[in-house]
């Protein structure tokens, strides 16, 4: 990764790895394949947005119209597939975990849920909001931090009117309305005093 990413890029990536790796034992999940995630999960970001646009012509990566209109997000997709061709990796897990650090998808694995909050908490991340509090929540329920992160990423690409991806608001969803079934379980089995 240090041969094809900037420094500022390069030292976000060991942070992502490091995060990961430390998520993974607290969640009891394999510790090489958080890293190997976090070490990968930006290996498209320093492209330009052409060659992103080409591979995934080429490659016959599926587009969606926002990623067409702003081709940077193309990077987890095209990590993916980088991942899998370049860096020699098969385990599905893992290249699922690249292709869905951005967006999330609903349904997923715990490696990529680990890897989409690395992505957001790492050490040399500053300017995300509520950035303590998450950081806290992300090592005591995994499912909290990541919706916690969905609801911000886009109350910010709300209000900034930057490019939103459906799938962002599909994860929310499905990840709000899981918490919302959770609450009514917890409640249902307090009134029968279990």
């Amino acid at each position: 990764m240090k041969k094809v990413q900037d420094a500022k890029r390069y030292e976000h990536t060991l942070g992502v790895a490091f995060t990961a790796a430390a998520l993974a034992m607290r969640y009891d999940c394999d510790i090489q394949d958080a890293q190997t995630a976090g070490l990968l999960h930006d290996c498209a970001k320093c492209m330009s947005d052409e060659k992103r646009l080409a591979i995934c012509k080429k490659r016959q990566i599926h587009m969606t119209e926002v990623e067409k209109k702003s081709p940077f997000l193309l990077h987890a997709k095209v990590g993916a597939y980088l991942a899998a061709e370049k860096y020699g990796i098969k385990n599905q897990d893992i290249l699922n975990a690249i292709q869905n650090h951005t967006t999330g998808r609903p349904g997923m694995s715990s490696l990529e849920k680990i890897i989409f909050i690395a992505d957001y908490i790492e050490p040399g991340r500053s300017q995300a909001p509520n950035l303590a509090k998450i950081r806290k929540l992300a090592f005591v329920n995994l499912d909290q931090a990541l919706l916690a992160i969905l609801e911000d990423t886009l109350s910010y690409l709300k209000t900034t009117g930057s490019s939103l991806d459906p799938m962002t608001e599909r994860t929310w969803l499905y990840y709000r309305d899981m918490e919302r079934c959770e609450i009514k379980e917890n409640d249902r089995s307090e009134v029968n005093g279990q």
